[in-house]
């Protein structure tokens, strides 16, 4: 690809609840920025949604297989080296006013040294998300599965700070997160080991390594439909327990 754009995105598909896709599609697409849409399909069957599949803004990848979350949007990175301004990784279930994007990319243009802007996120109802997080211990992941010691899984979401001010937080959900292009390519994107869950902890981690940082500002918020399968569905436990030795093998 040689356009050039100010921003691209990249929503992972598996099996996706139309009516909430096509919110996140809109919420992207609406925005007035020159753009690129990439739709990375790890379904089995085909999106088959005509009016988006041929909408100019948006490029189409069908996998045909679960390649997981980090493979799958790497897939796009040769295609926005040297194209876009901006990358943003998005959840297939969270939505937004497409403004909020001309202000987060100004934040980022104010300062040099920030990776990665993330927004404050809401539940459907309204509530506040907690999407910001301190570096776990294994002890902090069993803990938070668990349920118990409330006070320090509160402590690991920085609760106890004004989370209604900007701040640099040690890493921020993955449900939406704004890059600066070039400093995801940096990284190589996200690490291709963690099929799902971590991923999004563990690229924060690679920004730490080449000396950027993460701005959490929610001055403006989006959102997002956090469903916490893993809690649910024995496989899912099983990814996020895997990943979690892979993550403490490689930073530990």
């Amino acid at each position: 690809m040689h356009d050039k754009f100010d921003i691209s995105a990249a929503i992972v598909l598996y099996n996706e609840k139309e009516e909430e896709l096509l919110q996140a599609i809109d919420s992207f697409l609406s925005n007035n920025l020159t753009k690129k849409l990439f739709l990375i399909d790890n379904s089995i069957s085909k999106f088959t949604n005509a009016s988006i599949l041929n909408h100019p803004d948006v490029i189409y990848i069908f996998n045909n297989r679960n390649f997981g979350f980090g493979r799958a949007h790497n897939l796009v990175i040769d295609q926005i080296k040297n194209a876009s301004e901006y990358h943003l990784v998005l959840n297939p279930d969270t939505k937004f006013d497409p403004k909020i994007l001309d202000e987060l990319i100004n934040e980022l243009k104010r300062n040099e040294d920030v990776a990665l802007i993330a927004p404050a996120i809401k539940f459907p109802n309204g509530s506040h998300q907690y999407s910001v997080r301190k570096y776990s211990s294994f002890f902090d992941l069993i803990i938070r599965k668990l349920g118990v010691f409330k006070s320090r899984i509160h402590s690991e979401e920085y609760r106890g700070l004004d989370l209604s001010q900007p701040f640099y937080p040690d890493a921020v959900h993955g449900s939406f997160m704004l890059f600066k292009t070039d400093d995801f390519v940096a990284v190589n994107g996200f690490d291709e080991r963690y099929f799902l869950y971590l991923e999004d902890i563990d690229i924060c981690k690679k920004l730490d390594v080449i000396g950027k940082k993460k701005l959490y500002y929610p001055k403006v918020t989006v959102t997002h439909a956090l469903k916490k399968e893993s809690s649910r569905k024995l496989k899912l436990f099983f990814y996020h327990f895997s990943s979690a030795i892979r993550y403490f093998l490689k930073w530990l």
